[in-house]
């Protein structure tokens, strides 16, 4: 073994504890920005010292200095310019540029290769290739869908049509076929653009069906491709960063993927085929019922929050939509100051993505012990004298407990309808994101005060100053 070849086993390894650690830090709110920094040195790291020792690298120079510029500004303008709101719809982009950039690595290996004319490739950097080409590929394309339905320029509804499963079927089957062919007979350039063809189309195919409500799910699963073809990438290129790197990417997203759909209570299979999230009429519930529901001004709920003992505030995604975490931060103090016990309930789902109101009430300096895990908190919510509900629709539906006939029947939910007066701060009395109609709003101990939220909550600490 080569001292350079020795100097970069360190490197990677120093690498990959970077990646380690940083996924470590990132669990936590608290430690979340040098999460960021340790991972990013880390890739860092690897760049730099690929980019010394590699023969020839530097001899494109200028290429190199211009896609990394042209990187560098559109991370940059993202992460400072992209709202909160918005962050799920950036991940999924970022997510399919991966995908995207592990399908043309795969497919620039392949035809480096195939231009040598020396007969099969060897089978296993064969297998690894493809995989990097069709799970790179349905990430990229399949992505690209996800960000469309969260951004509204595709219908969040399922699009469906007749012979949708027969259509996935004989596209994977497709794959399946072409991969073995390549693989094993034939290392044909042609056969192989197909193949990448394929599996675009492939990523097409199998989010579309899939409704707006699932989309973070989806980006989840996506975002555990991706990293399985990045390890592919790494095992051609035989770079380890990138197979550590990936693997890591692979495994957390997964888990993450698994976390969701169990805080759903739903299978990946009934997420992926169960065109959940119509985003149309309100389903599952009593409809008809919500037209009971009784309005408060903002005074009279502030007056019920300013002298009970205990108040429960549950953020959802109408709190990051009106950028209301800051005066909800200012709600807290007051009532505090008036020896009002305040925590913050937070559904595993809540929002778009997972830690979505963690990190908004963290930009507001909410304490991090005050804002508890739904396992954590629901068994306070009898002890509550209000539960404030800023937007939280789906994940405070009591249907989910009640209705079998309801999408959501099973899904555990805050158990919101358990506290002594329910207060809704919405828009209007629209359904949520998944379409479904909440009789949490017909309840006797429930009060809707409509408004757009952080208009509503400010409203709530004059209310209290006042009180």
């Amino acid at each position: 073994m080569t001292l350079l070849t020795l100097l970069t086993y360190v490197v990677y390894l120093l690498a990959a504890s970077g990646f380690i650690l940083a996924l470590r830090f990132l669990a936590s709110p608290r430690t979340a920005r040098t999460g960021n920094l340790l991972g990013a040195a880390g890739m860092a790291l690897v760049i730099v010292w690929t980019l010394a020792v590699t023969p020839g690298m530097l001899s494109h120079w200028w290429i190199l200095l211009l896609a990394g510029a042209i990187g560098a500004v559109v991370g940059m303008l993202g992460a400072r310019r992209v709202p909160m709101t918005a962050m799920p719809q950036m991940v999924a982009i970022f997510n399919g540029a991966g995908g995207g950039a592990a399908a043309v690595v795969a497919l620039s290996e392949f035809l480096a290769a195939a231009g040598h004319g020396s007969g099969l490739l060897p089978l296993v950097p064969m297998i690894a290739t493809l995989l990097g080409a069709v799970i790179g590929g349905v990430s990229l394309t399949g992505s690209i869908v996800a960000f469309g339905k969260l951004q509204g320029l595709i219908p969040a509804r399922p699009v469906s049509y007749p012979g949708q499963q027969i259509v996935a079927a004989v596209l994977l089957g497709a794959l399946v076929v072409i991969g073995i062919v390549l693989a094993a007979i034939t290392n044909s350039v042609p056969l192989f653009l197909a193949f990448v063809a394929i599996a675009l189309v492939t990523g097409v195919a199998l989010v579309m069906p899939i409704g707006g409500a699932d989309m973070p799910v989806v980006i989840s699963l996506l975002n555990s491709y991706t990293g399985i073809a990045v390890a592919a990438t790494g095992f051609v290129l035989g770079n380890y960063a990138l197979l550590i790197a990936g693997t890591l990417v692979g495994a957390s997203g997964a888990v993450l993927t698994q976390l969701m759909c169990r805080a759903m209570n739903r299978s990946l299979f009934n997420v992926l085929f169960g065109a959940f999230g119509t985003g149309g009429a309100a389903a599952g519930g009593p409809a008809g019922a919500e037209q009971n529901a009784r309005e408060i001004g903002a005074e009279d709920a502030a007056v019920l929050m300013a002298y009970g003992q205990k108040v429960i505030i549950v953020p959802g995604y109408g709190m990051a939509v009106a950028q209301a975490q800051q005066p909800v931060r200012e709600l807290m103090d007051l009532l505090l100051a008036r020896g009002v016990d305040v925590q913050f309930a937070i559904h595993p789902v809540a929002g778009r993505m997972p830690g979505h109101m963690n990190v908004l009430l963290a930009e507001a300096n909410v304490p991090y012990e005050r804002l508890k895990e739904m396992d954590e908190i629901n068994d306070e919510f009898p002890t509550a004298d209000v539960a404030l509900v800023i937007g939280a629709n789906d994940v405070t539906n009591p249907a989910a407990r009640t209705d079998k006939s309801s999408p959501i029947y099973g899904m555990p939910i805050l158990n919101v309808d358990q506290a002594a007066n329910v207060v809704v701060l919405k828009r209007s009395m629209a359904a949520g994101f998944a379409g479904i109609a909440n009789p949490l709003y017909a309840d006797d101990k429930t009060a809707m005060l409509f408004g757009d939220a952080k208009q509503s909550v400010q409203a709530l600490v004059t209310g209290v100053k006042n009180a």
